[in-house]
């Protein structure tokens, strides 16, 4: 991308921080992995308690509280747009108010007090409505909860979420805090701590979705509510076990109000005129940088207009060098993380409906596994919420494979870090996308046809095909928008782009739950087939899997128009107190 920086006079104020700041930053000596193993562990026991309970809620809700399919995958898409929402809470709670580790603490706690609602709610029956046959429940016989039966279900799922946004937005955050970035051996050590942050969350997904799940089914829903509450149990203990050794970052204040400022400061100063190449005689705002800010970003063009929150008038610079008011003049480094906030949020709102292909996983396609034979062998069956296990496998088994042989192989023939660039990953994961529509509305086709034409069970191992695609779709979608948030976000901002990234199956969640009410409200009529029943053999989940193909696909349209007028972050430059 040009820089841009050499059409403005910029002068660089000085601005030294504080006697007490500069003394704390001293006194921090980071453990490195000493520390972060702490918060790891606390992070994949939450991951593996709470993905524990949400992988089975679908046959839980079901069988259990007897709900019919649309109201089990509303409730299911609104607790998972929920349980990915509250970390943009979280992140906002931990930098303006309470710092990472009590945000962190109070979300295990929150976690743990809505496990054990949850709990509750198994081995009480007087918090269920009574118990049915499979056959009564066929044909829609059975008691339906009531009101309080529903609210008790609800509270534990909402402290479940509110624990999750204690805890996700700030466990890398943190866990990068006690990495020395000024030495080579703190630099690898972030790089270490990613790799073995995703591989972890994938052994731990496995785990969840096979041996907890199991123990739901097979043995009790009692004990397999138990065992994730006594592994948030054990993420709290963990947890408070490395605080004698942490670095604890104090909270700087809500990067909200900053960017607000930079528009508030670029709208005071409208009356300046800047011509078409950006070229100006005016003085702007460049003071040097500190904290937890290691570079600099260049002045650029885009967005030029924003330019304007950094000209410095007559009393806008204090004799020190610092800002009078700051709600009139930012400095050169406020607008480019404006800018590129900006950007990012382009590329990022037609990125998420690729994701509502990942959301299918946990509702409609473990309605399909209840129809399916899942026997292997004569005494083993499958739980159906254990399907989407052949997805975690693929991302298990392709990403180191990828990282290690597929990537250097690109890089020598593109010659591009990475070897394909940043939003050209988030293209393959939505190209996968509908792939993954496309086969599961054709392999949904050829399972009806069977089950009713013939009476035939077929294997539940035809989904494999359609999950391998979904582990693929999911791995270039999460792992590709995650090192663009990561990369693309200034420093100041990555704990944002941390949460925007929770963010996005939110939308995914919230857009599933919309599509799913509108097909269920306008099919049926006029002797039409109803697309969403109870009974996935009666319905046409295969057309609506075919519509979300075709939303997937044109919205993959608009992507590639914006992707491909993106300008990546200029070259910054660094800075040494």
């Amino acid at each position: 991308m040009k820089n841009d920086s050499d059409d403005y006079i910029s002068l660089p104020y000085s601005c030294p921080p504080s006697k007490e700041k500069l003394i704390d930053e001293i006194a921090r000596k980071p453990a490195g992995w000493k520390a972060t193993r702490y918060i790891l562990a606390n992070t994949c026991f939450e991951r593996l308690a709470s993905n524990g309970l949400a992988a089975n809620f679908m046959v839980y809700f079901g069988r259990e509280y007897h709900m019919d399919q649309v109201q089990a995958a509303t409730i299911l898409n609104t607790f998972f747009a929920a349980i990915n929402f509250m970390p943009i809470i979280g992140a906002f709670v931990s930098d303006t108010f309470i710092g990472k580790f009590w945000t962190i603490t109070f979300g295990s706690f929150a976690s743990l007090l809505g496990m054990l609602i949850m709990m509750m709610t198994a081995m009480l029956p007087m918090l269920r409505p009574p118990p049915c046959t499979q056959e009564q429940q066929q044909l829609s016989q059975c008691a339906v909860s009531n009101n309080t039966q529903i609210g008790f279900l609800v509270l534990g799922l909402v402290w479940i979420a509110i624990g999750a946004g204690g805890i996700r937005p700030c466990s890398i955050p943190f866990s990068m805090d006690q990495f020395d970035l000024s030495t080579e051996e703190g630099r690898r050590g972030t790089n270490g701590f990613f790799s073995m942050y995703y591989t972890t969350q994938t052994i731990v997904m496995l785990i969840a979705t096979t041996l907890v799940v199991y123990v739901q089914e097979s043995v009790s829903w009692t004990l397999g509510f138990a065992i994730p509450a006594f592994l948030m149990v054990c993420a709290i203990i963990l947890f408070f076990v490395g605080k004698k050794i942490y670095v604890f970052v104090k909270p700087e204040g809500s990067m909200f109000s900053g960017i607000l400022r930079v528009f508030v400061a670029a709208y005071n100063k409208r009356h300046y005129m800047l011509s078409p190449d950006g070229k100006t005689d005016v003085t702007l705002y460049d003071p040097p940088t500190y904290g937890n800010t290691q570079s600099k970003l260049s002045l650029t063009n885009q967005f030029r207009l924003l330019n304007k929150a950094a000209i410095v008038e007559a009393c806008d610079v204090k004799p020190d060098g610092s800002c009078s008011n700051q709600w009139r003049l930012s400095s050169i480094q406020q607008v480019e993380e404006v800018k590129c906030l900006v950007k990012v949020l382009t590329i990022w709102i037609f990125t998420n409906i690729g994701f509502i292909t990942v959301a299918q996983q946990s509702t409609f396609t473990v309605s399909q596994a209840l129809k399916m034979d899942r026997h292997i062998g004569s005494k083993f069956e499958i739980p159906a919420g254990s399907v989407c296990i052949m997805s975690l496998i693929t991302i298990g088994t392709w990403l180191p494979f990828y990282d290690r042989f597929i990537m250097p192989a690109l890089e020598k023939v593109t010659k591009n870090e990475g070897g394909i660039t940043l939003l050209q990953k988030i293209a393959l994961g939505q190209f996968f996308a509908v792939l993954t529509m496309i086969f599961s509305g054709l392999m949904e086709t050829k399972r009806r046809g069977l089950a009713n034409l013939e009476g035939e069970q077929i294997s539940v191992l035809w989904l494999a095909p359609q999950q391998i695609l979904v582990g693929l779709c999911e791995m270039y979608l999460m792992v590709g928008l995650g090192e663009f948030c990561n990369k693309e976000f200034p420093d100041s901002m990555r704990s944002i782009g941390n949460s925007l990234q929770f963010l996005t199956s939110t939308v995914a969640s919230y857009l599933s739950n919309v599509i799913i009410n509108i097909v269920s409200d306008t099919t049926g009529k006029n002797g039409q087939p109803q697309w969403l029943t109870d009974d996935v053999n009666t319905s046409r989940l295969d057309y609506f899997y075919f519509l979300l193909a075709g939303l997937i696909a044109l919205n993959f349209v608009f992507f590639m128009f914006f992707a491909n007028r993106y300008h990546y972050k200029s070259n910054v430059k660094k800075y040494s107190p």
